[in-house]
């Protein structure tokens, strides 16, 4: 089956869908669309609350915030400093003896050699090092916190449109056993005409041919239906063969926005135009820390213990220390810090970039988002008109077959010409209700 085909079959799922509406020409509130389902069924905020809990993506995104604390950890060492102790022992051949006149002979040093000692180093400045170190991994925390809000934001809208696809074929599925049934009386009512002459044989099989395309259309919304299925269960972390259902529920609140502030809200919200602006600070920490590798480093060392080979006695242990500063500076380091600097701005200018053309996507999806969603409103006023005129249609088409004027076939058609009405009408509700999600989200709005 083609695309075009596919789409067909999904659309006509909503025949002869029973909806109540409530339309006067004109009219610019919404009415609120009715949640239906089973007890278990599950709620769009159920299953956004379960996806953003429990999704390996989203605790992939946790765990890389513990990951950035442990850095700000590691990073924080440098302020602190470094003590060990060590402790030796040696044996060296041949010991060298030395002979004096009137004095005697004596050894240089022992034969066995013992050490122990406590070492100690602190740095004491580092011109900035140590700190900008520090504010580094503390901005790279803040972007892993702004990507694990963008990971949610993601999650939550794929179950939002994964939400909407159910409820349409929970209702196609349901609909379309409705009009088989329908089909299959009107089936027996044309079999029992024909038997006493007043309907023809092209009646019944074309009432035939009516009921095979439905059904097909069925096991198509059957198929689909599965495999919405296993991916809610893949979201949510469900046993594979389960089958949730959801509840029809297209309610849902405008965003509190000004009209004419969308886009500055929408910068001033989106992950993608905040983490732009932290990845842009981190890439001048980075700039920052690089001009201060060729920096001097001033630090204090000091070493205490004991250890024998000590004159006169080289066999006892005899306390020892040692303290010190010391001062290192690099000379030269071939340009490595030249080159370092040139890449950490070329980053800073690219993120320039990047974040312009984050902005004009923002801009973009909030003006497509807008759109669909006023279109969709006014299919509503459209198609709520348009279902009149089918009521009133299929009201008198029943009048004039009831008369004999037309066949079963011409009441067939008027009712689905009714039931595309409804289709319609029921379409746009659900585009309406997406597009405000839609809208949500390129505002920067939590679907969560």
């Amino acid at each position: 089956m083609n695309t075009r085909m596919i789409k067909r079959s999904v659309l006509a799922a909503f025949v002869l869908l029973p909806l109540t509406i409530e339309y006067a020409p004109g009219q610019a509130a919404l009415p609120p669309f009715a949640a239906s389902g089973d007890a278990d069924s599950l709620t769009l905020k159920h299953i956004i609350e379960r996806v953003v809990s429990t999704h390996p993506t989203v605790k992939d995104a946790e765990e890389a915030i513990n990951n950035a604390n442990a850095r700000i950890g590691l990073a924080k060492t440098g302020y602190y400093p470094v003590a060990n102790v060590e402790a030796g022992y040696t044996n060296l051949q041949p010991v060298v003896k030395l002979s004096l006149p009137d004095v005697g002979s004596f050894q240089l040093y022992p034969s066995n050699n013992y050490s122990a000692a406590l070492n100690f180093r602190q740095v004491i400045y580092d011109f900035g090092r140590t700190r900008k170190s520090v504010e580094f991994e503390n901005m790279n925390k803040n972007i892993g916190e702004q990507a694990l809000e963008q990971v949610k934001q993601k999650m939550s809208m794929l179950a939002v449109n994964n939400y909407y696809t159910l409820v349409f074929l929970q209702a196609a599925i349901r609909i379309k056993d409705e009009e088989i049934s329908t089909l299959q009386e009107h089936l027996e009512q044309v079999e029992k005409m024909m038997a006493t002459g007043s309907a023809t044989e092209y009646q019944v099989l074309s009432t035939r041919v009516k009921i095979s395309t439905v059904e097909g259309q069925k096991v198509e919304l059957i198929a689909a239906l599965t495999a919405q299925q296993a991916f809610l269960n893949s979201m949510i972390g469900n046993d594979m063969n389960e089958k949730p259902t959801v509840i029809n529920d297209l309610s849902v609140e405008l965003p509190q926005v000004q009209p004419d502030s969308l886009l500055s809200y929408a910068y001033h919200n989106r992950d993608e135009v905040l983490l732009n602006e932290k990845k842009a600070t981190l890439a001048e920490l980075r700039y920052g820390m690089v001009r201060l590798q060729n920096k001097p480093m001033l630090s204090f060392q000091a070493s205490a213990g004991a250890k024998n080979g000590y004159i006169p006695d080289i066999n006892k242990l005899k306390p020892n220390y040692v303290v010190g500063l010391g001062l290192r500076i690099n000379v030269f380091d071939g340009n490595r810090t030249r080159y370092n600097l040139a890449q950490a701005q070329s980053a800073i200018t690219s993120l320039s970039f990047e974040s312009d053309n984050t902005r004009r996507n923002v801009s973009n999806e909030l003006t497509e988002a807008e759109a669909y969603m006023h279109a969709a409103e006014t299919k509503i006023g459209q198609f709520g008109l348009q279902l009149q005129q089918a009521l009133k249609a299929y009201s008198l088409a029943q009048t004039s077959y009831k008369s004999g004027v037309i066949t079963n076939l011409d009441l067939l058609d008027a009712n689905t010409s009714l039931s595309e009405s409804k289709l319609l009408l029921l379409k746009a509700r659900i585009d309406y209700a997406a597009s405000i999600y839609s809208l949500k989200a390129a505002l920067g709005e939590r679907i969560y």
